[in-house]
């Protein structure tokens, strides 16, 4: 079954909130091998002039995943994880995250095409702080292989 391309447009609810700890940067910072001081030690984010360890650019997709949770469990969406292949990742910075902010992300659907009998899902994920300031978007590409 193919994406229902009717969900181009259609924006999910903003997730529960998300508290950015400090163990769970410095241990997200070891598994991608992001060895950087700031990263893991508290004094050196300081002295580079942060409140708390930065996290690596990535890490936002700890967020995000809540987003794309929404979008494979929606049954209108027509998509089957066991079809699904990561296509493309890209994120678009205001600023770092770092441990004790508390993020919320709200996904948009951008675009839906069908290629070869294959469908493309891209989907962008806007994450804000608890001020409601903005601090990353994170566009997820997805391909939903077609039947054989």
């Amino acid at each position: 079954m193919p994406v229902n391309p009717a969900i181009e447009g259609r924006v999910y609810p903003p997730t529960a909130p998300y508290l950015v700890g400090r163990e769970k940067v410095r241990e997200f910072a070891r598994a991608v091998f992001a060895g950087h001081p700031t990263h893991s030690d508290p004094e050196a984010a300081r002295a580079a002039g942060y409140a708390d360890v930065v996290a690596p650019p990535t890490f936002s997709i700890v967020v995000t995943e809540a987003t794309l949770r929404q979008l494979l469990d929606d049954p209108d969406a027509g998509v089957d994880f066991t079809r699904v292949v990561h296509g493309d990742q890209r994120f678009s910075f205001t600023r770092p995250i770092v441990a004790g902010d508390e993020l919320v992300a709200t996904m948009t659907i951008t675009s839906v095409k069908s290629i070869g009998g294959h469908s493309m899902v891209t989907a962008e994920s806007a994450i804000i702080d608890g001020t409601g300031q903005h601090v990353v978007t994170a566009v997820s590409t997805l391909v939903v292989r077609g039947d054989e």
